[in-house]
Formats: C-alpha cells, structure tokens, sequence
C-alpha cells in the first residue's frame, strides 16, 4: 500500500546546464490550469489507489517555489484536500531555490503542514554556480536559510554538487566548510553526471566541458565522507548524509523499494505492482487528463524477478545494505537462492559484505555502486 507521494511543479525561471528533468521555463505557460489539472490527478489517484496514512510527501521540480502566493496557496489546499499531511506524523518536503523564497511564502508553507525545505545548494562557489546555471548566488543561501530558521523550520536539507567543471579539490573542501557553518539538518551531495539533451552534453560532445579526472572526483568522494562523519552526520545511503533521526523518508521509500503515487507532468508512480509513467509535455498531460481522468503513458506491471532485482539495485544503496531475513520474508525464497554468485563475485572483489543480517557494500563498494547494481539486473 501507498505512504508516499512525489508531486511534479515543471516550471523554472532558468534550466541548469545540467538539467535532464522535466521542466519548462514559466514564462507564458499555464500555471494556474496545470495546478488544477493536479488537482483533478490527486482526487482520482487516491480514488483508485486508496492509500495508508502518508509517511513523506516531497514536491520537487522543476522549481516548485516559483509559484506565486496565489498559485502556493492553490496547490497547497489541494494537498491538504486528498494528501492530508496534517493528519499524522510525516514528513512533508519542499523543495527551493535559495533566493526565491520570501518571508511570505515560507510562512505559508509552513501554516500548510510543510515542515521540511531543501535548497538546491550545488556550491558556494559564485563563478561555479554561474557556469553550471545557477541564478542565486552564494549570499542567498545564507539568507534564504536564516529566513527559514526565522520562520520556524527545523528540518533543512541542502543539494551540493561536485566534479563541476573546473572544480578543484580546494573549492570543494571551501563549499563543505560554508556548508557545516549553516547548521542545517541533511545533505545530498552527488557527483555531476553529464546527461543527454542538456546544455554539458552539448558541450562535451564540442570538447568544450572541462572536467575534473575520475582520480580528482573520488578524492572529492572520499572527502565529503570524511568530513560529514567528522561534523556529525551519518552517511545513511551512497550520497545522502544526516544528523541523527533526520534522514530523508521519502528518499529511503525509494530505496526500501516502497510503493509512492507520483503527481504532475512526467511524474512516475509505483502503486499496485505497477510502475506508471505520465505523459511529461504539460498539454499531453492536461489532455491526457480530460480523456481518460489520468495522464498515463505507459503501465508496467513489475514481474517478480524485477522486484528481487530492484531489492538489491535500490537497496545497496543504503550504507547498512539489504536484510536478508526482509528478503526472504517479502519474496518467499532466500536472497542467496536468486543472487548467489553475484553476491559471491562482488565480494571476491571486495566490494560487497556480509555483516549481521545484511549484505552491503564496502568502503571500496561506495566508490564502484554503479557497477555493483548493475551485476544484479539478470
């Protein structure tokens, strides 16, 4: 059964170089139409779909806050209407860009049963964050964060990036400093990966993207490790680091390989065994909508050795790894009757442990997920 919902705001005032996402710039589109088209995906999903009470809600984008107070106080009614975050302990997650958020719209978050932020930091480094991008600039954060604090968040988490272009080891270990002084709660940090149709793949197929070596990028790696677990914070998955009690639950949905409802353009849900895909143009989704009450574009109902696959491909993920008791109890059958000599291999290569109940990656593991997930995809 569904605890979980990701709701999908497409618009931004500027697309990142780096950006794959579904996402449009605002400028000209239908703001107001698409909130309601939400609207209308929320009270038939939760129609179809009856969920459990909601561990996490996270809205993402995109740039949620680009929304006007209006267009907020719209789309945060109708999750109040179908969602209900207010009726239990969740965790309710916003995500922001520092600089975009006034004083106005954090309380109306806030009063609407939001109680967790996330900036998307990416650097405090100002020639770095114009190069991949970004419009604020390192002042922002500090004051987009202090204006958070003011108005009574408790729970902030911010993205950083490394392995940017012309990004030294330096600059990193500078944006990690700055970043422990805001005293924030959670940090996602990734390595940037260089997707197709962005402004970096463009680039680099010109040979015009500079990027640090493969060596640079894991001692980048190497020290956000170091230095997260020297300020307090648990690394509790390959990229994600928090204080105690402050780990992401929408994120670990994801990596438990629970069920979530995906809300808006291009969102995907995984309910009743089936993965679902939404139309991403907004008017396909909105058209989508009005002929057949949902915007789906493609429906996969998850064979059960999908399932076992995603179980180790998502859940090795987590630094404390995948239960073998939960594996056996969620698929009748022993992990090591399915995966035996991938478990075997992966550890003969000293990336894959078995500790207690649990198979995980080692230290070495951390540096090599990819090629660890992928030898479980049969």
């Amino acid at each position: 059964m569904v605890q979980a919902a990701y709701l999908h705001i497409p618009f931004c005032e500027q697309i990142c170089h780096y950006c794959d996402f579904n996402k449009v710039f605002l400028k000209g589109q239908p703001v107001d139409e698409y909130l309601q088209y939400m609207d209308i995906e929320m009270k038939n999903t939760i129609e179809a779909y009856p969920p459990l009470p909601f561990n996490s809600i996270f809205v993402g984008g995109g740039t949620p806050t680009v929304l006007s107070v209006t267009q907020l106080e719209y789309f945060l009614n109708s999750i109040n209407k179908y969602l209900k975050p207010r009726n239990s302990d969740m965790e309710f997650t916003f995500e922001a860009n520092p600089g975009d958020l006034t004083e106005d719209k954090l309380q109306l978050l806030l009063d609407s049963g939001v109680n967790r932020i996330s900036f998307g930091v990416q650097t405090f480094d100002d020639e770095l964050l114009k190069a991949i991008g970004r419009t604020h600039r390192r002042e922002d954060v500090f004051h987009s964060i202090e204006l958070a604090k003011h108005v009574g968040f408790k729970n902030i988490s911010i993205d950083l990036m490394y392995a940017l272009p012309h990004q030294s080891i330096e600059s990193f270990q500078e944006s990690l400093d700055l970043a422990f002084s805001l005293e924030v709660e959670h940090v996602s940090a990734y390595s940037l990966i260089i997707e197709p149709k962005t402004v970096f793949y463009n680039l680099m197929r010109k040979g015009k993207l500079h990027l640090p070596s493969q060596e640079n990028e894991a001692q980048m790696y190497e020290l956000l490790m170091v230095e997260m677990d020297k300020h307090g914070f648990a690394q509790y998955e390959i990229s994600n680091f928090s204080k105690q009690n402050y780990e992401s639950r929408h994120n670990l949905t994801y990596w438990n390989n629970e069920e979530y409802y995906g809300i808006g353009a291009g969102a995907h849900s995984y309910v009743n065994g089936k993965r679902i895909s939404n139309a991403g143009p907004i008017k396909k989704y909105m058209s989508a909508i009005d002929e057949h009450g949902f915007p789906y574009v493609e429906t996969h109902p998850v064979t059960l050795q999908e399932k076992m696959e995603e179980e180790l491909f998502l859940g090795l993920r987590k630094t404390k790894g995948v239960s073998i008791s939960h594996f056996l109890e969620k698929f009748s059958v022993s992990i090591f009757d399915v995966f035996a000599d991938q478990i075997k291999e992966q550890k003969e290569k000293g990336l894959l442990e078995e500790k207690d109940d649990f198979i995980r990656l080692t230290h070495n593991g951390k540096f090599l997920g990819n090629e660890v997930f992928q030898a479980f995809l049969l």
